[in-house]
C-alpha cells in the first residue's frame, strides 16, 4: 500500500501507486490521477493503461503525463491547468513522489497559488526537499 503525502489541501503526491491504491484513492475523496512516470522505468510498475482503466472504473479523471528529469513546459502548463481548474482534490504519483512534487511546485508558482517561499515550505513538510528548485520557482513567480 503506497502512502499519499498531502502537499496542499487540493494536491497529494505518492511514490508508484498500484492498481488497487486506485480505489483507495476514490474512497480518500481523490477526483484526478496524474501519472508522472514513463511506462516501462521499471518492469514491474503497471502501465499507464491500466492504472487509466483503474481510475476510469474508480470514477476518477487520470492524465498521463510521464517525464525523467525536470518537468517539461508542457507538463508544468498542464498540472497548472488542473489546479487551476479545480479539478478537486489531486493524487499525482512517480516512482517516489518527488518528481510529481517538483511538477506541482513549479505549476504552483507558474500561476502564483503560492509563494516561492511557501512552494519549498510545503513540499518539505511533505517530506521533499526542493531547495535545489527556488532559482527556477523564483524565476515563474509571478512579478508584483
Amino acid at each position: 500500500m503506497t502512502n499519499f503525502h498531502r502537499v496542499t489541501p487540493t494536491f497529494s503526491v505518492a511514490g508508484q501507486l498500484t492498481v488497487a491504491d486506485v480505489q483507495r484513492a476514490a474512497d480518500a475523496g481523490f477526483k484526478v490521477i496524474i501519472n508522472n512516470r514513463p511506462d516501462n522505468e521499471e518492469p514491474s510498475q503497471p502501465s499507464s493503461a491500466a492504472m487509466r482503466t483503474a481510475a476510469t472504473a474508480a470514477g476518477l479523471g487520470y492524465r498521463f503525463l510521464p517525464f525523467a528529469g525536470p518537468p517539461p513546459p508542457a507538463v508544468v502548463g498542464e498540472t497548472a491547468t488542473l489546479m487551476d481548474k479545480g479539478t478537486g482534490p489531486i493524487l499525482a504519483y512517480c516512482r517516489s513522489g518527488r518528481r510529481s512534487t517538483l511538477a506541482w511546485a513549479l505549476a504552483g508558482a507558474l500561476i502564483g497559488a503560492a509563494t516561492p517561499d511557501e512552494i519549498l515550505a510545503l513540499a518539505a513538510s511533505a517530506g521533499y526537499d526542493l531547495s535545489g528548485a527556488r532559482e527556477a520557482l523564483e524565476s515563474l513567480a509571478p512579478r508584483g
